[in-house]
């Protein structure tokens, strides 16, 4: 009772409000860059994947995909259905609103967590959120707590939630054993971690991409099937952000309020634009400028929320899979989603795709913790953090983790507060390295001369 008490008081409309608020600023500050310069951000991003040679970090696309790992997980497919059933289709559109917005608020993050990266003993990148809430506030104190609960964090959302995941579908589709699950997971995942930040990338760099496109294919393909159901859904959308649905009954005001606590919600958890862990990972790049790794963080969100989570939501609202009166399970909805096209094939592709995305989770919620413990313990922590690290994967596989769920919740928001601090207060370095990159306009002023006669 305490901890949802504690989960909703810190997940409150006016910490919501925070997320969105700090990204329309940096999104007016720059003029909407990441709406305006789409070409100038492919360019610098797809077009320009030059993989990096040097032994001093990781490829710009390694650390995307490492990112996305992260980010993405099991929400991108169960928790854009239960984004639906808790607040309607109208929460598509404010968790699309609230990515968009995200993107300059990523974008941000990632700039200054180059700009204020610094080299450790092992000659390795040391850089992220903590490195700029330190540098924000002129003390170390902000920047370990947020540390602390970043590994919190990493252990509950990232670890644990994520293994109970692959265990009860592998237990399901295969009728394997959880404590074999779980051990499996952590001896793969310690073959992972404990190959640094390089071989996390490299397996991330193999998963993400391929993973992702079939994924994307396969929604593609339920959306065309039931193409003729696009208008009427787009129409679902629409009128549930605004609760037009509920004017007639009364309930115009709940229904928004509703849509958009729901909406926001869904589209932090999904891309974690805001929470500080993303920068981490992007801090390890290989860029001579802080600005292309900016524009890899708009990528990022664009890539997790707009585009996959809305096709997400396409995809179930078209097939049918959803409506108001449902009792199916969110992973149920997407089985009953893709079985449009792939008949009982579904559910084994469901259950895929679910293993795949966590597992991906696990091992880039691993790189977080694991710089988080260095900076606020030393590097001497890191061994100590990867053997807890993989003991939470074999009891997040064998055990019920609603509480885990919850406290998790509440370490990602206690994270968000020094990062959106240090963001506002740091605003003007973030955002002008921005104006070296944005096309200049010759504006040539005329002058015509009036002639005045007094008579």
């Amino acid at each position: 009772m305490f901890i949802s008490a504690l989960q909703q008081l810190c997940w409150n409309p006016l910490t919501l409000c925070g997320f969105l608020g700090t990204g329309l600023y940096f999104s007016i500050k720059t003029n909407f860059f990441q709406l305006r310069h789409p070409i100038l951000i492919f360019r610098s991003t797809f077009g320009n994947m030059n993989k990096s040679k040097s032994s001093d970090g990781i490829s710009p696309l390694a650390a995307l995909s490492s990112s996305l790992a992260a980010c993405m997980g099991t929400g991108n497919i169960i928790g854009v259905a239960s984004a639906l059933s808790a607040g309607g289709p109208g929460a598509v559109f404010w968790m699309v609103v609230s990515a968009i917005l995200g993107e300059m608020t990523c974008c941000a993050e990632n700039i200054l967590g180059i700009e204020y990266r610094v080299k450790n003993e092992k000659n390795e990148w040391l850089g992220g959120s903590m490195m700029y809430i330190e540098k924000a506030f002129s003390s170390r104190k902000p920047a370990c707590v947020f540390s602390l609960f970043c590994i919190a964090a990493s252990l509950g959302m990232g670890n644990m939630t994520q293994s109970n995941a692959i265990a009860s579908s592998l237990c399901t589709s295969e009728k394997l054993s959880p404590p074999a699950v779980g051990i499996a997971l952590a001896a793969v995942t310690g073959l992972i971690i404990f190959g640094g930040v390089k071989r996390i990338a490299s397996i991330t760099e193999k998963i993400i991409p391929f993973a992702s496109a079939v994924f994307i294919i396969a929604l593609l393909a339920v959306i065309i099937k039931n193409c003729r159901n696009i208008p009427q859904s787009i129409g679902m959308i629409l009128k549930g952000s605004f609760g037009l649905d509920s004017v007639l009954a009364g309930g115009a005001g709940y229904g928004i309020s509703k849509a958009m606590r729901v909406g926001i919600a869904r589209g932090v958890f999904s891309n974690e634009a805001g929470l500080g862990s993303s920068p981490i990972v992007h801090s390890a790049a290989d860029v001579r400028d802080s600005v292309t790794q900016g524009m890899w963080g708009i990528t990022e969100v664009f890539t997790d929320t707009v585009l996959m989570c809305t096709l997400t939501a396409l995809a179930l609202l078209t097939s049918g899979a959803w409506n108001s009166d449902s009792t199916l399970t969110p992973t149920q909805m997407n089985t009953a989603a893709f079985g449009t096209v792939m008949g009982s094939f579904s559910s084994k592709f469901v259950s895929a795709s679910l293993c795949i995305f966590a597992f991906a989770t696990i091992i880039g919620w691993a790189y977080y913790g694991e710089k988080a413990a260095e900076y606020a313990f030393g590097e001497k922590a890191i061994t100590a953090y990867r053997a807890v690290y993989l003991v939470c994967a074999v009891i997040g596989a064998v055990s019920k983790l609603e509480t885990v769920w919850a406290l998790s919740d509440i370490f990602n928001a206690l994270m968000a507060i020094p990062n959106l601090a240090a963001l506002i207060i740091l605003r003007k370095k973030a955002v002008q390295p921005l104006k070296t990159v944005l096309p200049k306009r010759n504006i040539k002023l005329r002058y015509y001369p009036c002639r005045i006669s007094l008579q």
